[in-house]
């Protein structure tokens, strides 16, 4: 699976690629360099971010999961004990 960005995300990843030479390296990058670096971070890179999202959000969803039971469990048969009179106590002396 390939990553994709639309047109506005590519532009401005572009732009801060850009400004990130400008404001870091000794020297500028070009539009066609940054697009060019760009695709190679996404191509090269963007699957370990990819795949350590996805791995982060089943771990999430797991414990969700694994606390369904606790957040809808029903007590069964509770009929016929949620209708027997409460037991009378005595008071102490």
């Amino acid at each position: 699976m390939s990553i994709e960005l639309n047109k506005e995300a590519r532009s401005a990843a572009i732009q801060s690629i850009e400004r990130y030479f400008r404001e870091n390296m000794d020297e500028p990058i070009g539009n066609v360099a940054a697009s060019g670096l760009l695709g190679f971070l996404l191509e090269e890179i963007g699957p370990v971010i990819y795949n350590q999202a996805v791995t982060d959000v089943q771990e999430r969803l797991q414990a969700r999961i694994s606390e369904l039971d606790i957040e809808v469990h029903e007590d069964e048969f509770q009929y016929w004990r949620r209708r027997e009179p409460k037991a009378k106590t005595t008071p102490r002396r």
